[in-house]
């Protein structure tokens, strides 16, 4: 697979797979997805050898490996620290036992905390650490203690999802069976504002619906998402996106590796479409703490789209569940419980972008 991820590398400066960001800056790194912590240190420094030698990067760029707490040893956090890993992004989702059974994680409550500890004492000053609320049984208390843990480690950055059953997985499954409880919406609602006033008064700036980081901690790589920047992905389901074409390699490993022998990069592709990308920034931007400016959307999609907007929202100003400021439209607490229904509301059809 290796060998694999380096051609594609190799072929995305060559025609025609050519991304047209060959001669810009490379800011961030981020090796995720699947279960990257099982990369050998020898692996990830020739790929970061192969980027840095086939394109630009910048002097500080933020490089970033998923890890699970029980990859975590502090053999491969010196390993990761040598091969060039300057950012860890941890799966902990929970330090309440039950909680990590229900969700079938390989990882306890002790390894949660010790991973954290062993990476600080590797040096690792940027990490981030993931938690999941809403689930069955997770009492506001619990919740609190789950949330104090990593404050109290002192986590420069804490990303915070509700729990989601996905159809036709084996956690649907179980749940339609009454095997397991079902979520209640309720429940993630009211942990969901809890988080955002605990977060607050703990000094951390929620810069996104599920992010919260200390000052100068925010996630580079996740950021130029949201801001909707080019990005080039590498590897069997990796996508890029040249700010009009997003592409996704294909899923199967064994298919994948196979075209790259032949020199073809075995992708799917999709041009968005105006209105395409403008709802992509409305969806986007009104979760972030800057919001939805609405000189962006005069400027950059259609003058007469502002006056819409405005109008649309008018209803969620007035149930104070939207802010508007110098043209810009940011969410409140209560507004973020409904994020998407708002943004829907304001998406653009064909027929209504000018």
């Amino acid at each position: 697979m290796i060998a694999a991820l380096l051609k594609e590398i190799d072929l995305t400066v060559l025609p025609p797979y050519t991304t047209g960001s060959e001669n810009e800056i490379i800011e961030t790194i981020y090796f995720g997805g699947g279960t990257p912590s099982l990369l050998n240190d020898a692996g990830i420094k020739s790929i970061l050898t192969s980027i840095k030698n086939n394109y630009f990067t910048s002097e500080d760029v933020e490089i970033t490996i998923e890890a699970n707490p029980d990859d975590v040893t502090a053999e491969k956090l010196i390993a990761w620290k040598d091969a060039g890993i300057n950012r860890l992004s941890i799966g902990i989702q929970s330090f309440k036992e039950q909680d990590l059974a229900w969700m079938n994680r390989a990882h306890n409550r002790t390894q949660a905390i010790e991973c954290l500890l062993l990476a600080k004492e590797a040096g690792f000053n940027n990490f981030s650490a993931d938690l999941i609320y809403g689930t069955p049984g997770l009492t506001d208390e619990e919740w609190k203690l789950n949330v104090d843990q990593l404050i109290n480690l002192d986590a420069p950055h804490i990303a915070c999802y509700a729990l989601t059953v996905e159809p036709n997985t084996a956690l649907q499954k179980m749940i339609s069976l009454k095997k397991k409880a079902d979520i209640n919406p309720d429940q993630q609602a009211r942990q969901f504002l809890l988080l955002m006033k605990w977060m607050r008064a703990a000094g951390y700036e929620h810069y996104e619906i599920s992010n919260f980081a200390k000052p100068g901690s925010r996630s580079r790589h996740n950021s130029s998402y949201w801001q909707g920047k080019k990005y080039i992905g590498i590897g069997p389901s990796a996508h890029s996106y040249d700010g009009r074409v997003r592409k996704w390699n294909v899923a199967n490993n064994a298919l994948y590796i196979g075209s790259i022998k032949k020199d073809i990069i075995p992708f799917e592709e999709e041009k968005l479409t105006d209105v395409q990308r403008l709802n992509e920034y409305i969806m986007t931007s009104l979760r972030t703490i800057e919001g939805l400016d609405l000189e962006i959307v005069e400027k950059n999609f259609s003058p007469g789209k502002k006056a819409t907007i405005k109008n649309a929202v008018r209803s969620y100003y007035e149930k104070k569940l939207v802010l508007i400021d110098n043209e810009k439209l940011v969410l409140t607490d209560e507004g973020k419980l409904f994020a998407d229904g708002i943004a829907a509301h304001l998406f653009s059809f064909p027929e209504t972008l000018h």
